[in-house]
């Protein structure tokens, strides 16, 4: 039987290739190696045992209705921390024990947040950062909490400099990066508090946004920066919460767990929007990198615990 051709409307065209684009720079994004074949290591300090408690603060200008820098942005940030605890990928982290064999619980609260017009300037040294913090606490804006991980998250016209004078935009690009302080002042002074900080991938798109070709593929919420550091935040909760003073997990390189895995996003799925998302967490779908399962005999990056 003579078989009949089918031409498919021009309009479908676009859709493949755009498709095709996206995957093929998803791949040349992502390390198809870890960053080292070698076991992580335990080197006797504490974990974050028991739930902790995420503080946001929005440094910068959060009003401007630009791109990265809106309430849409915050929101999409917001849901994914207050849906991360408790998630297949997070409880990755219970596999940390310390020197007694308490692990972290894979439990995480979204516990507030709080706003900093510029308090310290445009270029941020890691001082400036603690700094940030530090005045929050002290003012009553933010409690001072033993449980809890500080986030100093900039706008777009923001950046940091590091102490070898590079930043977050500086390639290679940096690893994202957590601290630890001790606060001042007379009421909350000598207490220690972990934090880090997440630069706006708006201000530097191709290096900071590879898997998203740079902002000009779709991403899962419609939000390139958003996009860019969800998967950013969910590396520093998961390093500070296994290594939170720099004593604890990490490999004979000195990367700790998802520093292992950075840049690499494991098996994907496409979203309603089109875009590519590895994880769906509450409401929303997100492209977050892979965390380091710390199983024998070496370990590898996934984005779950195998199946018992």
């Amino acid at each position: 039987m003579k078989r009949k051709r089918i031409n498919l409307p021009l309009v479908y065209a676009p859709a493949i290739v755009v498709s095709a684009a996206m995957l093929a720079a998803l791949a040349l994004a992502q390390n198809t190696s870890v960053k080292t074949n070698t076991k992580i290591l335990y080197h006797n300090g504490g974990v974050m045992t028991g739930s902790s408690n995420v503080y946001l603060i929005w440094y910068g200008n959060w009003s401007s209705g630009r791109p990265g820098n809106n309430s849409g942005t915050q929101g999409i940030l917001t849901d994914l921390v207050s849906s991360l605890g408790g998630s297949p990928y997070f409880l990755i982290n219970t596999t940390y024990p310390d020197l007694n064999g308490m692990s972290p619980s894979g439990s995480l609260l979204y516990a507030g947040s709080t706003g900093d017009m510029y308090s310290r300037g445009l270029a941020l040294t890691e001082s400036d950062i603690q700094g940030i913090i530090d005045d929050k606490i002290n003012a009553g804006a933010l409690p001072l909490d033993p449980l809890g991980i500080y986030f100093v998250i900039a706008s777009s016209d923001v950046t940091d400099i590091h102490p070898d004078g590079t930043s977050f935009c500086y390639p290679p690009l940096s690893a994202p990066r957590h601290g630890t302080f001790v606060t001042t002042g007379p009421t909350y002074g000598g207490q220690l508090v972990k934090y880090a900080f997440i630069g706006n991938p708006m201000r530097c798109p191709s290096s900071t946004g590879p898997q998203f070709n740079g902002g000009a593929f779709q991403s899962p919420n419609g939000d390139f920066a958003a996009d860019v550091m969800a998967s950013t935040i969910a590396h520093l909760i998961s390093v500070v919460i296994t290594d939170p003073v720099g004593n604890a997990w990490f490999d004979r390189y000195g990367l700790e767990n998802a520093a292992k895995c950075q840049g690499t996003f494991g098996q994907t799925y496409t979203t309603a929007n089109g875009a590519q998302a590895n994880i769906h967490l509450g409401q929303r779908d997100y492209l977050i990198q892979q965390n380091w399962v710390n199983v024998k005999p070496k370990g590898y990056c996934g984005l779950s615990l195998p199946r018992q």
